[in-house]
Order: structure tokens, then C-alpha cells, then sequence
């Protein structure tokens, strides 16, 4: 019998942190979102979704429908036709992995300013112990 533990993600031995980990990779986000705009069939996501492979975008979406956040539904036709949705979780986990892509956009430019100044420090203080 396993014990129950009250949820908290920060624990290794949480269920919930398994969870988390499903869609806490930027290519299920990216693949969510674009089931959520419509785009439902293998070959336009891979047109959508810029820089994913085949490979990783048949991985992903196995994952997801694995854990019971997307649909896969095959039409008995030649050539095989396949269509993804979003099942009930899946709609309610777009809320906040919206919230998390408009912040994104927002604060991409920001965010950009901030590594550049790292960088920037990170050299001047290289340049600094080279000099001595």
C-alpha cells in the first residue's frame, strides 16, 4: 500500500511533480499551444512549431496523449489521417500555459537586456583578473 502524501512538487517521491514535469518541457508547451490554435494534424504542427523534428514532435505528442492531455484519433482512410485535440485536462492546462506564453512575449525583451548585461559583466570581470 503507498502512502499518501499531501501534494507538493517540491518533494522527488510526488506525483504531482511527475505531472509537472509532462508539460514543463518547451516542445509539449509548444505542441499544447498549437492543438489549441486549431492546428490538429502532424505535418501542419511541424510547419507551425518552428525548429521541432519528426522525431521529437511524434515523441511528444505519444507523451501527451500517454498522460491523458491530448486525443489521437485515426481515420480509417488511405493514406491514414490523424487528428489531435485537447482532451478535458488538456483544455484546463492551456489556461495557465497561456498565461506563461503571453508572459513570455512580454517580457522576451527584457529578459534579453538582462542576459546581455550578464554577459557583458561577465567579461568585464574577466578582463579585470586577466589584467592582473
Amino acid at each position: 500500500m503507498q502512502t499518501k502524501y499531501p501534494p507538493n512538487v517540491l518533494s522527488e517521491i510526488c506525483p504531482s511533480r511527475q505531472t509537472l514535469e509532462i508539460i514543463a518541457d518547451k516542445w509539449a508547451t509548444l505542441v499544447l499551444v498549437s492543438i489549441s490554435r486549431g492546428i490538429n494534424r502532424h505535418n501542419r504542427m511541424l510547419r507551425e512549431i518552428g525548429g521541432i523534428s519528426k522525431k521529437m514532435l511524434a515523441q511528444t505528442l505519444r507523451k501527451l496523449e500517454q498522460n491523458g492531455i491530448i486525443n489521437r484519433r485515426v481515420y480509417p482512410v488511405v493514406p491514414p489521417m490523424v487528428e489531435y485535440t485537447l482532451t478535458p485536462i488538456g483544455k484546463e492546462l492551456m489556461e495557465p500555459i497561456s498565461m506563461l506564453g503571453s508572459w513570455a512575449e512580454r517580457n522576451s525583451d527584457a529578459v534579453q537586456k538582462a542576459r546581455e548585461s550578464y554577459i557583458e559583466k561577465e567579461n568585464s570581470l574577466t578582463l579585470e583578473f586577466a589584467e592582473t
